[in-house]
C-alpha cells in the first residue's frame, strides 16, 4: 500500500470511528465478569433449538446408512491437504475428513451447535470465546482432540492460507485453560461474528503433522477426525471417501440424519459437458447444473423419460453470489472507474439471456441479491450518515441515483449503450486511432483484454462480448487452461479479466476483508482477486465487522454493496434463485430442503431398495 493510500485510509479509520462510537456502545465496553455456558451461538437473536434437542428438523432420522454416491468433478487434482495454496487439492479434503468446533443449522441463518465442542462462552463484549471439548471426540486414529489440536491449527492455517490470515486478523492469541478447554483473544471488543467464525474453523491433528512437511502437497490420504475418511485415490481421476464405522460423532444430535452415504467417490472429468454424458450414461448420481443451455436442451434422454432421472428447483433463502467480469486492477488501464463502466455498457445481458440461456437467468444487481443485504434507491437515514464522512471520495450519482445496471431491448443492437461507453473512454483518456484501434492517448498503449478461462462452456458467452469491445476498439482473445494453471495464475494475479464468482452469506463479516481488502490484494493466493485496495471500501468492512446488531450491519452492508457497485469492479453477469439438480432415482433428498442451504450430500441419501444394501451397513 502507497504512503497515500495509508494516509486515506487512516483518514477513513477516523471518520469510521466516530460513527461507531455514535452507533454502538460495544466498542471500549468492559468485559463481563462470568461468560454463560452455550450450547451454540447465534448472529440473530435466539437459537432455535434448545439444549439436548434431538435432531434437526429438517433432516430424515430413518434415512438408510449406505450405498455409494458418485459425484462429477471437473479437472483434476494433485494434493490431498486443501489447506496450503500449492497443488490443486481434490474435492471434499477440507469437507468430509476433519471436524469443526461447531456446526451450522440449515434452517437458521447464521446459527451454530456443537460439535467438537461441548460448550461455549463469551463475554458480554466479544474480546474472547472459550470452547470446552468434547471428552469423546479423537481423530481417527484413536487420540483424543485436545486444545493444543486447536492452537496448532489456528496458528498453522493462518500461516499458510491468505483466506485463514484475513479471516482470523482479529484473534490476537488463543491459549489453553484446561485438558478440555482453549480461549481465543480477541484483538478488538464488539465484532459479534469473531466467536461464531471461530467456531467453523477445521480442527487438524498436531500430533500427525509432526513429522510431516505441512507446507508440501502430498497424495498420502491425512488423518482426520470426521465421519469420512480418504479410502482411495486415484490421480487424477478419482478421489473416494468411506464413512467412519465407529466415528466418534456419529450419535450427536447435530449428526443424526446426515453423512448418510457409505462411500462418495468424486470422479474427475475433463470438462462439463464430459461430465453430463456421464451423468446421462448412470456412471454419474447427482448433477447440479450451472449451464441454462444444458438444463433447457440436453436433458431429453431416455432414463429420464423413463422417470429413472428425476430434475428438481431447489430454492433457498440465501443471497445469490454476484458473478462477473473480474478486472485486475494492477493492470493501468482498468484503474479508471470509467474505463470499468464503459465495459459494464459494452455487455448486452438482455441479449445474452435471450438468445443464450433461454431466457433462465434474472441480472444480478447486488452483491447480496435476493437478500434484505442488498442495497436499493438512494442511501438515507443511517447508512447516509455512514456514508457521508466519505462524499468527497465517492461519485455524486452514489448519493442521487439508484444503481442500475445497463440494459436493452434484448434486439442484439446495444448502440446507446456503445456510445456511452465511447464517451467515458475518451474521458478517461483513450481514443480509437486511424486503425479503429483504442489506445491510450498519452502512451500510445493499445487497449486490449485476454479473458483467462477455465471452462470451455463460458466461450460462447465471451465471444459476443468481444465482438461489442471490438466495436469500441478494444482488441479482446479467449485463453482457455487447464485447472491448474488457471488457479496458478490466479493466485499470482497474471490476468487481464476472468469470470469470478463471490459467494455472500446472511451475515456477512471478516471474509469482506479477504475479497476486498487492501491486506488481500496483495496477497499471493488470496480471494482479492480484483486487486481492491479502497479507503472507502476497508472502512466499511470495519464497519459491517463492527457491527453491534441486526440492523447496524444491515445498513453497514447497504453501504458496502452501494460502493461496490459505484466503483464499477466488475461487470455484474445474471444468476438463478434456485439450484438446478439432476438425480437418478436410487439418490433421495429431505423435502422441502432446509431453507438456507440444499444440504447436498451430507443429509442425502441412497435408497435402500434400490441400493440392495442393508441399511445399517457402512
Amino acid at each position: 500500500m502507497s504512503k497515500k493510500q495509508k494516509g486515506m485510509v487512516q483518514r477513513a479509520a477516523i471518520a469510521l470511528l466516530g460513527f461507531l462510537i455514535s452507533a454502538s456502545p460495544l466498542v471500549g465496553a468492559s468485559p463481563a465478569l462470568a461468560d454463560e455456558e452455550l450450547h451454540g451461538l447465534t448472529l440473530f437473536g435466539s437459537l432455535k433449538y434448545p439444549v439436548g434437542f434431538e435432531q434437526f428438523d429438517y433432516v430424515n432420522p430413518d434415512a438408510p446408512k449406505g450405498g455409494t454416491l458418485r459425484y462429477a468433478s471437473i479437472g483434476s487434482f494433485d494434493n490431498l491437504n486443501p489447506f496450503i495454496v500449492k497443488g490443486r487439492a481434490a474435492a471434499g479434503t477440507s469437507t468430509f475428513i476433519y471436524d469443526t468446533l461447531l456446526v451450522s443449522s440449515s434452517d437458521e441463518a447464521a446459527s451454530e451447535y456443537g460439535l467438537l465442542a461441548e460448550s461455549v462462552s463469551h463475554p458480554d463484549d466479544y474480546s474472547s470465546v472459550t470452547f470446552t471439548l468434547r471428552p469423546a471426540a479423537h481423530w481417527h486414529d484413536g487420540e483424543r482432540i485436545t486444545p493444543e489440536d486447536v492452537i496448532w491449527s489456528f496458528e498453522t492455517l493462518t500461516a499458510n492460507m491468505p483466506f485463514y490470515n484475513a479471516y482470523y486478523a482479529d484473534v490476537d492469541s488463543v491459549e489453553k485453560l484446561s485438558p478440555l478447554q482453549v480461549r481465543f483473544n480477541f484483538a478488538i471488543s464488539g465484532n459479534r461474528e469473531l466467536p461464531y467464525i471461530v467456531g467453523e474453523m477445521p480442527i487438524l491433528p498436531k500430533h500427525y503433522w509432526a513429522d510431516r512437511d505441512f507446507t508440501a502437497t502430498t497424495l498420502e490420504p491425512p488423518l482426520g477426525s470426521g465421519p469420512y475418511r480418504i479410502s482411495a485415490v486415484d490421480v487424477p481421476r478419482s478421489v473416494t471417501y468411506e464413512r467412519v464405522s465407529d466415528y466418534w460423532g456419529a450419535d450427536l444430535n447435530v449428526n443424526i440424519g446426515a453423512h448418510n452415504f457409505g462411500k462418495m467417490v468424486f470422479e474427475y472429468y475433463r470438462d462439463s459437458t464430459v461430465a453430463l454424458e456421464a451423468f446421462k450414461s448412470g456412471k454419474i448420481d447427482v448433477r447440479l447444473e450451472n449451464s441454462s443451455k444444458q438444463w433447457a436442451t440436453a436433458y431429453d434422454f431416455p432414463a429420464l423419460n423413463e422417470g429413472r432421472v428425476r430434475r428438481a428447483h431447489l430454492s433457498t433463502l440465501t443471497p445469490e453470489p454476484m458473478q462477473g467480469f473480474a478486472m485486475n486492477l494492477r493492470r493501468e488501464r482498468f484503474a479508471d472507474p470509467r474505463v470499468r463502466e464503459a465495459l459494464n455498457l459494452a455487455f448486452d445481458f438482455e441479449w445474452a439471456n435471450k438468445t443464450l440461456f433461454y431466457g433462465q437467468y434474472v441480472r444480478t444487481d447486488s452483491y447480496f441479491d435476493n437478500s434484505e443485504l442488498a442495497s436499493n434507491g438512494t442511501p438515507e437515514g443511517d447508512e447516509l450518515a455512514l456514508l457521508e464522512p466519505f462524499r468527497d471520495q465517492l461519485p455524486d450519482a452514489l448519493f442521487t441515483q439508484a444503481y442500475a445496471n445497463p440494459a436493452t431491448d434484448g434486439s442484439g443492437s446495444n448502440r446507446g449503450n456503445l456510445r456511452t461507453a465511447t464517451a467515458l473512454l475518451k474521458e478517461a483518456g483513450w481514443g480509437v486511432n486511424a486503425d479503429g484501434i483504442l489506445v491510450n492517448n498519452e502512451t500510445g498503449e493499445a487497449f486490449t483484454i485476454e479473458f483467462l478461462l477455465v471452462s470451455p462452456a463460458f466461450e460462447r458467452v465471451v465471444q459476443p462480448y468481444l465482438q461489442a469491445l471490438k466495436i469500441l476498439g478494444i482488441t479482446g482473445s479467449i485463453r482457455i487452461v487447464d485447472t491448474s494453471q488457471y488457479q496458478n495464475r490466479l493466485d499470482n494475479f497474471d490476468f487481464d479479466a476472468t469470470i469470478s464468482t463471490f459467494g455472500q452469506s446472511l451475515s456477512p463479516g471478516n471474509e469482506q476483508r479477504e475479497f476486498w481488502g487492501c491486506t488481500a490484494a496483495t496477497q499471493k493466493g488470496g480471494r482479492n482477486i480484483i486487486g481492491i485496495c479502497d479507503p472507502v471500501v476497508e472502512a466499511l468492512i470495519d464497519a459491517v465487522i463492527l457491527a453491534k446488531d441486526r440492523t447496524s450491519l444491515i445498513t453497514a452492508t447497504h453501504a458496502l454493496d452501494r460502493v461496490l457497485l459505484w466503483r464499477h469492479y466488475l461487470v455484474p453477469q445474471w444468476h438463478i434463485p434456485y439450484t438446478r439438480a439432476a438425480l437418478w432415482e436410487q439418490i433421495e433428498f429431505p423435502d422441502p430442503t432446509p431453507g438456507f442451504n440444499i444440504g447436498f450430500p451430507s443429509i442425502w441419501w441412497h435408497t435402500a431398495e434400490t441400493a440392495n444394501i442393508d441399511a445399517s451397513a457402512n
